[in-house]
């Protein structure tokens, strides 16, 4: 038996991978610099860096879509973030690019997320608005509050007792931009992008006829003729399609077709599920949930903890904002109960 170090990773990764990979040895560094790691390249040491993060764990109890589901069998924002982490994966290996960064940024791409899923986002965004004095039903407000900016946001000022995990800059390149407009600088952070949305459309239509929202006939034709019959031929489909296509033109992208279809499952989601009298019945108590708990925090900024006070630097709206984003349904629910529910009295 024999010892594989970082310098043979590193060596090896210059052997078995593209020319267009993400070499882990070329980073462009660390804001602090650190000693390298005896057996791990640098991607690797971020991608353990997230795993053991309080961000990560509390992953477990935010939920996906079903804000109040009581099956064990959907999906918390965890399982979301592993499935991306394996999509992501197996894309970044067939075609010969750092499977290393590319699980890093799929396990980091949602620690800011809200409870309650977008629910909450949109909460949050909804009280920085009224507290700033910007109409909450404008187009603006909704740029005051976005889950892929906090998570950066988590990764380089809230965890580590406020000096950040320290990440590499590819690695926070890819979490920030796997949402919005921007794509990542590395072919690994746009994989995670894609990777995010084929998890997500696929679990969400499982979860949907789980919940008794949707069936399988439900689904446009497109879906069924484009992408499979059912949930694992359609992330094949996908994932072969995006493998094939990004290997053909030198980027990460998906075949017309196939794109098209996913997009009109997306655009389906929306309109039958995210929407649905299932799912909406939640909505308006989570987001009223959040948003008394945030106003509540602004006139008692004094019991925010200090751990998300000290990092600030006198923000009493950012320091609100980073301990609510932080918690998860379970914990705003609890904290709820006990600050405007009343106890019974034993007399």
């Amino acid at each position: 038996m024999f010892v594989i170090r970082r310098e043979d990773q590193e060596q090896r990764e210059h052997v078995s991978l593209s020319s267009d990979a993400a070499f882990a040895d070329e980073s462009e560094g660390r804001d602090r610099s650190t000693e390298p790691d005896l057996l791990r390249t640098d991607y690797q040491r971020d991608r353990d860096k997230i795993l053991h993060t309080k961000s990560f764990r509390r992953l477990s109890h935010k939920t996906q879509v079903f804000l109040a589901a009581e099956g064990d069998h959907f999906r918390t924002r965890l399982t979301h973030t592993l499935e991306v982490a394996q999509i992501a994966r197996t894309i970044a290996r067939a075609l010969g690019l750092n499977e290393d960064l590319t699980e890093a940024i799929s396990l980091g791409h949602d620690l800011g997320h809200t409870p309650f899923g977008h629910t909450g986002e949109e909460a949050l965004s909804r009280s920085l608005a009224r507290h700033a004095g910007i109409d909450p039903a404008a187009s603006a407000a909704r740029a005051l509050y976005r889950h892929n900016e906090q998570s950066l946001r988590v990764v380089e000022r809230i965890e580590n007792g406020g000096k950040g995990l320290n990440l590499t800059p590819e690695v926070r390149d890819g979490i920030l931009n796997h949402t919005g407009d921007l794509r990542a600088e590395t072919l690994e952070g746009r994989i995670v992008a894609v990777a995010d949305r084929i998890a997500y459309v696929n679990h969400d239509i499982d979860d949907a006829i789980r919940a008794g929202v949707l069936s399988e006939a439900d689904l446009p034709a497109s879906t069924h003729a484009v992408l499979g019959p059912d949930h694992s031929s359609r992330i094949e489909r996908l994932v072969t399609d995006m493998v094939e296509t990004s290997a053909a033109c030198d980027d990460v992208r998906m075949s017309d077709a196939v794109w098209g279809a996913m997009m009109e499952l997306r655009a389906f989601l929306f309109e039958r599920v995210y929407t649905s009298e299932a799912v909406m019945a939640e909505v308006a108590k989570a987001m009223h949930l959040v948003e008394d708990l945030f106003d509540y925090y602004v006139e008692h900024v004094g019991e925010v903890p200090q751990e998300y006070r000290a990092i600030s630097e006198g923000d009493d709206l950012r320091a609100v904002t980073d301990f609510v984003a932080g918690m998860t349904d379970r914990y705003a629910k609890n904290l709820y109960q006990r600050l405007f529910i009343p106890n019974s009295v034993h007399g």
